[in-house]
């Protein structure tokens, strides 16, 4: 995708997911993306946790107007570009034994992208745009 915003235009400054559990939340994110992560972003135990992932912010917080399980978990995907999304997959299968909305496929020739279930039921998408296309 090319950028279509002027300078000086607002930017995603991050996303926050509202959850029953958000340390439960943030320990699979983390083991998603940042599995060598030790520290776990909360002040002093507090309710809000975060992730500092490709210079964006994804925040976890407790939240009491929300549900266990996301209702309409395909409203809003998170999307994270990643590298060697084969790889990925084949990790996250033995770790986490995911739920795959969409296993990961190729959409063109130069895209591979995969949606799965995070434990709140909010759909997560991986997209690879390194991929050379060629199934694995």
């Amino acid at each position: 995708m090319s950028e279509t915003t002027e300078p000086g235009s607002p930017r995603v400054g991050g996303t926050v997911l509202g959850s029953t559990d958000p340390r439960r939340l943030w320990e699979w994110y983390r083991d998603v993306f940042a599995p060598g992560l030790t520290r776990d972003g909360a002040e002093d135990g507090g309710p809000v946790r975060h992730l500092r992932l490709g210079g964006t912010y994804v925040v976890f917080e407790a939240r009491d107007d929300v549900g266990r399980k996301s209702v309409e978990p395909g409203r809003v995907l998170v999307n994270f570009e990643v590298t060697d999304i084969r790889e990925m997959e084949r990790r996250l299968d033995a770790q986490l034994n995911p739920r795959w909305i969409r296993p990961v496929e190729t959409v063109d020739e130069h895209v591979l992208l995969g949606t799965l279930e995070d434990p709140d039921g909010n759909y997560v998408q991986l997209c690879d745009t390194t991929a050379d296309g060629t199934p694995a």
